[in-house]
């Protein structure tokens, strides 16, 4: 699940870089493209980061149809971020959130990358493709509403998980969600 994982991250990295080189973030001292994985940020990370994408990843499923041994399986993505605009009085926030949601649907296409193992160096191609829904996008939330949903499925059915944050620093902010498929390394019997 951690090469379809990392495959899924880096080609967002990559695509981003290519499409808003200026869209950067500094974490621990370097900076990156504004993209980054929520379970992969150290601990001193502090409060998420304006203009920045935020990767958080979900249940997993085995699903129905395989390629020979192969399991195929989803994952469930969120991608958070949100914005204080560009101008201190901040009247532009939505239509800076508005050129965050056309970078995310941007750097999704088309929707589907290689699977690497980006444990070797140099990575290695594993042969199948990572592949993924297209986001489905929250409304925009700002300060003292519930927000932040996501729909966790499981074998025994599915539990919803509400976020409630009351935003006092004006953000503007959106989640979206969307499922990645791929082909397990596991074979299975």
């Amino acid at each position: 699940m951690q090469f379809a994982k990392d495959s899924f991250y880096l080609a967002l990295q990559q695509r981003l870089a290519a499409l808003n080189p200026a869209r950067t973030v500094t974490i621990n001292g370097t900076t990156v493209p504004a993209i980054v994985v929520v379970e992969n940020l150290p601990a001193s990370a502090g409060e998420p980061q304006p203009n920045t994408f935020y990767v958080e990843w979900g249940s997993g499923n085995v699903l129905d149809g395989h390629a020979g041994n192969s399991a195929l399986m989803s994952l469930e993505c969120a991608i958070s971020y949100y914005t204080l605009g560009t101008v201190a009085s901040m009247v532009d926030r939505g239509r800076v959130l508005g050129q965050l949601d056309d970078e995310l649907l941007g750097i999704c296409q088309p929707p589907s990358t290689e699977k690497m193992d980006y444990t070797q160096s140099p990575s290695a191609d594993l042969g199948t493709s990572v592949f993924w829904s297209q986001p489905a996008f929250s409304e925009a939330v700002t300060s003292g509403v519930e927000d932040d949903t996501l729909n966790y499925s499981s074998g025994r059915g599915a539990r919803k998980v509400l976020y409630t944050q009351a935003y006092q620093d004006g953000r503007v902010a959106r989640r979206a969600q969307l499922t990645v498929f791929f082909f397990s390394e596991v074979t299975l019997l």
